[in-house]
């Protein structure tokens, strides 16, 4: 069953006189449970696939489904409304908060959008920075991690709400090969663990065969 479906949409940036076609007429459908690579050159498209999705951005024409949602229709509220219940987010640049520590990053959404006891919110984040492999390390803060350490924690914060879907943008860009690899296969781990949606961009080739599906862009469209 498909969990997002992509109808014909085009992205089309206007900066001053000039019109940049991030995407032209993209149509495409990912399964539940997938796990899903974007992969092309800089400027191909695959940041904005992913904001379109994530409901950061709308396309100037066409539209995305996830799940029963038309996600393109939503107004700002709405749009907030779903990324909190529904969806998750990794950055190549980690995004946790430099002043909580390990523990209290991956605890945030929690405390954000769901009403639950100190306990069960406790044991929710003990159980996903074990899962993850950093439970040692939850009293530490982000400038005391590696990067490694660092993105696990953030694959920790993305699953804490069990959203449908996760999307990563060039996940693995700050890290050495190693980590990047291990990184995407704990992804996959959680992926089968969770039964979650990941889809990610990468124009790492390493990174890309770890994916089960790719979709390729090439400035803008699909090929």
């Amino acid at each position: 069953m498909a969990l997002v479906q992509i109808d014909n949409i085009s992205k089309i940036y206007q900066t001053g006189v000039v019109q940049v076609k991030a995407l032209q007429d993209v149509s495409l459908s990912i399964d539940e449970a997938s796990f899903v690579s974007f992969v092309g050159p800089s400027g191909s498209g695959k940041t904005t696939m992913l904001n379109l999705i994530g409901c950061l951005d709308k396309p100037t024409k066409g539209k995305i489904f996830v799940g029963r949602e038309q996600v393109d229709a939503f107004d700002r509220r709405q749009s907030a409304m779903f990324r909190g219940s529904a969806l998750g987010f990794i950055f190549q640049s980690f995004n946790l908060f430099p002043v909580l520590t390990a523990y209290e990053n991956v605890e945030y959404p929690l405390m954000m959008i769901k009403n639950e006891s100190t306990s069960k919110r406790k044991e929710k984040v003990l159980k996903i920075l074990d899962s993850v492999g950093i439970l040692n390390q939850k009293d530490k803060f982000p400038d005391q991690l590696s990067g490694g350490q660092k993105q696990r924690a953030a694959v920790a914060r993305a699953l804490i709400t069990h959203p449908k879907l996760v999307l990563a943008d060039e996940p693995t860009a700050n890290l050495d090969k190693k980590s990047a690899i291990n990184i995407i296969r704990l992804m996959r781990t959680m992926r089968d663990e969770f039964k979650t949606t990941f889809i990610f961009s990468t124009h790492d080739p390493e990174v890309m065969k770890e994916a089960e599906v790719i979709y390729t862009l090439e400035d803008g469209r699909l090929v």
